[in-house]
């Protein structure tokens, strides 16, 4: 029987003991040691003893044969390393350790959160492929800008100085930057690594020993800002867009000059909300829902949450908009974790609350609302994990949310409006990864004669802050016409095109000069209708 020596100090010899012990044991009961994946460097090491010195003499002179200049995929079959030579990186350097906000624990750690990383290449796909990963490589075709890439440098980096200082190098920050935090690779790699979490942690890391830009500061807290600047919304619309002032701002901001500004309300959503009076349909009285009122939908897509809201009604649904903060995602895009951390204890503990606890949470802008059910959990105070896990199963995009109510049967469409024109559907990168478009997609279609269309695109480019800085436009604009901007150009005037995420509307808008609509906007025609509007 093989024997293993567990006295070993060396964790490498034990592995290898391990490995050729394994081997011998399959080779004993006549097995195979290779399955789905073959042999290559894993198990290429153990082909002459599983079949054979005369057999593997006979591989060996085949491949020289073929190959007699060993250039193609040398060492993988024939003439393999033997298992512990060669590896990735020794086993000292995987005490790297590094104090983090976010919670790695399930990755013990954020150097093995980039160690999931098994190379497997799935992010070097291109646009026809389908799905949203890697945006930045598909527009770049360049390997460090694929999450694969990203991996792979955070790790060699890292690896060189244990104590978490490797972080600090200018070759990582230039690696990291195309990194749009589209969440992408979180459902299409098949290790479901976090790049987007781990750009988030890198930019606080490094924020921490080179400071914050005056930029970055900007976008991080541009709930703040925009609360503020709220009652003089003319004259701030005015100045971005329309002014001679605006070229010179969005230089000194470090904005592009060929992007247009979103405009904010002169009435925040809470405020209008707070003088509406519900008429709920005491016909499909469905109970209380709470719906989340972030900071986008607040300041600028006032009308879509009003439309929500008298929607929900009509449905039957009460709708309570507690008092929360700001969801953090701005804050986790730039970085700025300990702000994103507060927001998440604030509003886990309200709406853990006992009043709250059971009620559906729904949102509109999916990269706030899904923040609750992705990073919470792992970005809260430990005392509040339990709570923010417990939340994240009552969170719903609104889309998710009406497709359930639909195929629950607490719906009725029969009384909706006909829709004869045709709708092209963009899903936001994050309701891809984290949720399911199709719902989207699937409630768009429910009024009589509706026609659907989903766009097969990963990413629209602007993901947050990313499309309006400088020197990433180009990228944007690069990314959104891979598949999006061509999709859209090529349809008729009267296509209706949708769109769930604010960032992704505002792609299409300059981009193409095509208005994009959220599809709750569509959904209340269908439900209520122009006249009631």
């Amino acid at each position: 029987k093989p024997r293993i020596n567990l006295s070993q100090s060396s964790g490498i010899e034990l592995f290898k003991q391990i490995c050729y012990a394994s081997a011998k044991l399959v080779k004993k009961f006549k097995g195979s040691l290779s399955g789905e994946h073959g042999d290559g460097r894993v198990r290429a090491a153990f082909i002459p003893m599983m079949i054979g010195s005369e057999n593997y003499k006979m591989i060996c002179d085949i491949k020289n044969t073929w190959d007699p200049t060993n250039i193609f995929n040398p060492g993988k079959i024939v003439e393999a390393k033997p298992i512990e030579e060669d590896l990735r990186h020794q086993v000292v350097k995987n005490n790297v350790h590094l104090d983090t906000i976010f919670n790695f624990g399930g990755s013990e750690g954020f150097f093995k959160a980039a160690e999931k990383c098994t190379g497997s290449g799935d992010c070097r796909k291109l646009p026809f492929a389908g799905g949203t990963m890697c945006p930045s490589y598909q527009a770049t075709l360049d390997e460090q800008n694929s999450t694969r890439g990203r991996a792979n440098a955070l790790r060699e980096f890292l690896s060189q100085k244990p104590d978490g200082k490797g972080i600090d190098h200018s070759e990582l920050e230039e690696v990291m930057d195309l990194c749009i935090q589209c969440k992408g690779c979180t459902s299409e790699c098949p290790s479901n690594v976090d790049m987007s979490r781990m750009k988030s942690e890198f930019l606080f890391q490094i924020q921490k020993i080179k400071g914050r830009s005056f930029r970055s500061y900007l976008f991080a807290n541009n709930d703040r800002i925009n609360n503020f600047l709220t009652p003089f919304a003319g004259v701030y619309n005015f100045v971005l867009n329309d002014s001679l002032v605006a070229g010179l701002l969005k230089k000194i901001w470090g904005i592009s000059p060929k992007r247009t500004i979103p405009e904010l309300k002169s009435t925040s959503l809470r405020k209008w909300f707070k003088t509406y009076k519900q008429a709920v349909n005491q016909n499909l009285s469905h109970g209380r829902v709470v719906f989340f009122c972030d900071e986008f939908t607040n300041i600028y897509d006032v009308e879509i949450g009003v439309k929500t809201i008298k929607l929900l009604n009509h449905f039957g649904f009460e709708v309570l908009v507690p008092d929360h903060v700001a969801s953090g995602r701005s804050q986790i895009s730039k970085g700025f974790l300990k702000t994103a951390k507060k927001l998440a204890n604030k509003n886990v503990t309200l709406l853990s609350s006992s009043s709250l606890s059971k009620l559906p949470v729904i949102g509109l802008e999916p990269s706030a609302i899904l923040t609750l059910r992705d990073e919470y959990p792992d970005l809260v105070d430990e005392r509040l994990r339990d709570q923010a896990i417990s939340l994240k199963d009552n969170v719903f995009l609104i889309e998710e949310f009406l497709y359930n109510q639909l195929q629950n049967g607490l719906i009725d469409t029969k009384n909706w409006l006909s829709y004869p024109e045709k709708i092209l559907y963009h899903g936001h990168c994050h309701q891809k990864a984290l949720s399911d478009f199709g719902k989207a997609a699937f409630i768009l279609s429910a009024a009589q004669g509706a026609k659907v269309e989903t766009i097969p695109s990963g990413c629209c480019g602007m993901a947050g802050s990313f499309g309006y800085e400088k020197e990433h436009y180009d990228v944007s604009m690069k990314i959104g016409n891979l598949v999006l901007f061509p999709e859209i150009m090529r349809q008729r005037e009267t296509t209706k095109i949708a769109a769930s995420g604010t960032s992704c509307r505002h792609q299409i808008k300059d981009g193409t000069g095509k208005i994009a609509v959220h599809p709750i906007e569509i959904i209340y025609d269908y439900a209520i209708g122009q006249k009631n509007a």
